[in-house]
Order: structure tokens, then sequence, then C-alpha cells
């Protein structure tokens, strides 16, 4: 005859025993499942090949800037203007901090491109010193590698038209050279373009 606190041993042991089984493939299961969303995540946050096509445009450079304020039918405006553009955090994200004049007046901007992993396309912010309202833009990049087009919506102070379309078009000449450009999709087929800006890389 078994001794009770034997008998009583044995069966916490099998109590421990099918309780925690289970916990432990859960728990597998469970690491399991942490690894592939740190998997998803890691690829998510992790600069690659559309970064680097915008690290292309780092450095110094001098603007000429056109547009065509008074309607595409009058001369463009012509100012000088600089920018500064740097790789931030840890190259996800190209910002600019351009200097320039705007209706005679001095003009300071700060932009952000990226590109979204998850979503697989290009996006941008830019706000300056004549606005107080943020311009979002989302976009792609041709099979080259070379013209970055964005479109996205803003509000116009002067005629109080609010989500006016527009579409903006970077274009890389060269490695010493890119080129900006504004197109109003409001405004009829061929008279949209309403800045370029052209960089010259400063030595």
């Amino acid at each position: 005859m078994r001794h009770p606190a034997t008998v009583m041993l044995s069966a916490l042991a099998l109590v421990v025993l099918t309780t925690t089984t289970p916990l432990r493939a859960q728990d597998k299961q469970n690491d399991a499942a942490m690894q592939e969303m740190m998997k998803k995540w890691q690829e998510a946050m992790t600069p690659g090949a559309p970064h680097k096509a915008l690290a292309a445009m780092e450095g110094k450079w001098n603007a000429e800037v056109k547009d065509w304020m008074g309607g595409s039918d009058a001369p463009p405006t012509v100012s000088k203007g600089t920018a500064v553009n740097t790789m931030v955090l840890g190259g996800r994200y190209l910002k600019e901090d351009f200097t320039s004049e705007m209706m005679n007046q001095p003009f300071q901007g700060t932009g952000y491109t990226g590109y979204d992993n998850m979503n697989k396309k290009y996006v941008g912010s830019w706000m300056d010193n004549m606005s107080t309202s943020m311009m979002m833009m989302e976009g792609t990049m041709n099979e080259k590698g070379d013209v970055l087009t964005m479109t996205g919506k803003m509000d116009d102070p002067g005629t109080g038209q609010h989500g006016k379309p527009y579409k903006s078009v970077m274009t890389v000449v060269s490695p010493e050279k890119h080129m900006y450009e504004m197109f109003d999709l409001s405004l009829p087929e061929g008279k949209q373009k309403v800045m370029e800006i052209v960089y010259t890389r400063a030595n």
C-alpha cells in the first residue's frame, strides 16, 4: 500500500505536467509570433534603395527660382536662393532647408521627403514662413530612379480656395544638378506650371 503522501505528490506532479506542457507550447507560439512581428517591423523600418536615391540630393545647393504667380501668360518672377539637404533619422528622410525671397520678402522653408516601405510610395511634407499650414504629398519614382512625381492638395490664401490639387516633379539631371517643378492642377492644361527651381551644387 502506497503512503498517502506519495500518492499526493504523484498527483501533484501529474497536475503540474498536464498544465505546464500546454503553457510551454503556448510560449513557443508566442515567441514565434513575436519573432515574425519583429521581422516585419525591421523590414518596414530599414532604409533601402529608394532612400539611397534621395541621398543623391544631399549637400549644399544654389537655386534659381522662377514663379508664375501672375499667370503663365506673364513673364516669370526670377529670384535666387540656397538649399541645404541632409539625410536625417538614420538615412530615412531627406530634409531640405531652403532660403530665398518671395514677393520681395525673406522666404524660409523646410521640407521632408521619404519612402514608406509599408505602403510602397514616396511621401513628403513642406512648411514655410509664408503659411501656417503644412503641405502633404505622396507619389512614385520612375524606373530609372531620376524623376520623382508627387501629388497633394493645398490651400490658397490668395483665392481662398481649399484643397487645391497640385503636382510636383523632381528631376535629377546629373549629380550636380536637379530641377523641381510645381503644377497647379486646377488650372487649364498648358497653363498649370506655376514654379520651377533649378538646383546647382555649390562648390
